[in-house]
């Protein structure tokens, strides 16, 4: 059996935590007065162009397009309302959107190119910090962003800054299951209970937490057991028991698409994307049961041709009322503390912060990610081949 050398909580490095004068003339002397009337016309004049050069060069410098990577589907329309449009209105910036499969294979051949086209990314917690640290992002100057006291702890990171929480949650076809319905996370991998197809994401991540949570382990261990080889064998054992069942998703719409068409009676999905088929009268349930916490960040690649315009675009970004608007368009919650009391109260037991669906969730742990995601995703891609 393949064997997985996982990194433990001590042998991880420190990490350092991501802040007039006025006067008089006397005088009767008509020269002197005229002189100083000149010199006034000279200073106001010469006041005028610098302020409007300085305002001219902010112009040119907010008017240099932005090409920003994201997740695609609901998600980044979402963005787009509360974020894109906005900003390009205020800023006549022109903003070209892009997908990714949120690996960072393509940016670091951009970079070692010397021809990064990126400019802004929404990367999820363990590439925010892998990321960081393979030189891939920019460190953030966050006097140009906002005071880091600002954002929820854990969001304010060295190179990436948190612009949604969210979370990883598994929802049914309620048309499916009129009665007895799944309530919990163990419902997920009874297939004699609740027979057929469910669908899973496509990597080690949050499968396996979720697979030793249904064996048992208590939450507060799950990732002192994953830290161990032991462990890892146990989650894949677990797995082993649903896996001719399970059908892989790999992008954050097909989960609902999946419900939808009958491929699957339940699936795992983030829950913003579950959130707004049901908006649209898609008659699914989300079990918030173990929903596996976490969060999505901004970040700047190292080699943008864009920088200051990629930090102009954060800010505001990052402003509390502009952030507190995304969550109209999908079940997101905000990183700023400000942002949260914006949000609409009908909107908030939507989110994966109220405090009923938060009541058995489990906090991805982003530096057991950073450190370990390599070499879990080969024991994952070796076992899928099985």
């Amino acid at each position: 059996m393949a064997t997985t050398t996982v990194v433990t909580a001590e042998e991880r490095p420190a990490r350092g935590d991501a802040a007039g004068w006025s006067g008089q003339f006397n005088g009767n002397q008509s020269e002197l007065k005229g002189n100083q009337m000149k010199s006034e016309i000279s200073i106001n004049l010469i006041a005028s162009a610098v302020a409007a050069c300085v305002l001219g060069c902010q112009s040119a410098k907010a008017a240099e397009p932005l090409t920003i990577v994201s997740w695609g589907g609901a998600y980044s329309e979402s963005q787009r309302k509360a974020y894109y449009e906005p900003y390009t209105k205020q800023a006549g910036v022109k903003i070209t959107e892009e997908e990714y499969d949120a690996e960072l294979g393509k940016l670091k051949a951009m970079k070692e190119a010397g021809n990064v086209t990126w400019d802004v990314i929404d990367v999820d917690s363990s590439h925010a910090l892998s990321g960081c640290d393979e030189g891939l992002f920019e460190k953030l100057d966050y006097s140009k962003i906002a005071d880091t006291s600002k954002f929820l702890p854990g969001t304010a990171l060295d190179c990436a800054v948190g612009t949604i929480a969210y979370s990883t949650i598994f929802a049914f076809n309620a048309d499916v299951y009129k009665d007895n319905q799944p309530s919990s996370l163990a419902d997920l991998f009874d297939t004699k209970k609740y027979p057929g197809k469910r669908a899973l994401l496509k990597k080690p991540f949050g499968n396996l937490e979720w697979a030793l949570l249904a064996d048992g382990v208590p939450a507060g261990d799950v990732y002192k057991v994953l830290a161990t080889p032991e462990g890892v064998d146990r989650a894949f054992k677990k797995l082993d028991t649903i896996k001719s069942d399970v059908v892989w998703w790999e992008a954050g719409a097909q989960p609902p698409e999946l419900l939808a068409n009958g491929q699957v009676v339940m699936t795992s999905a983030f829950n913003g994307r579950i959130g707004n088929a049901i908006k649209e009268g898609k008659n699914f349930k989300i079990v918030w049961d173990r929903q596996e916490f976490d969060w999505d960040y901004w970040a700047i690649p190292a080699g943008s041709k864009h920088v200051e315009g990629a930090y102009d675009f954060i800010k505001f970004a990052s402003d509390p009322k502009n952030m507190s608007q995304q969550s109209k368009y999908i079940a997101y919650a905000p990183t700023r503390v400000e942002a949260i009391a914006m949000v609409d109260p009908k909107v908030a037991p939507t989110l994966p912060t109220y405090p009923e669906n938060m009541k058995t969730a489990v906090t991805t742990d982003v530096q057991f990610w950073a450190d370990n995601n390599e070499d879990l995703t080969k024991r994952f891609n070796a076992w899928l081949a099985q």
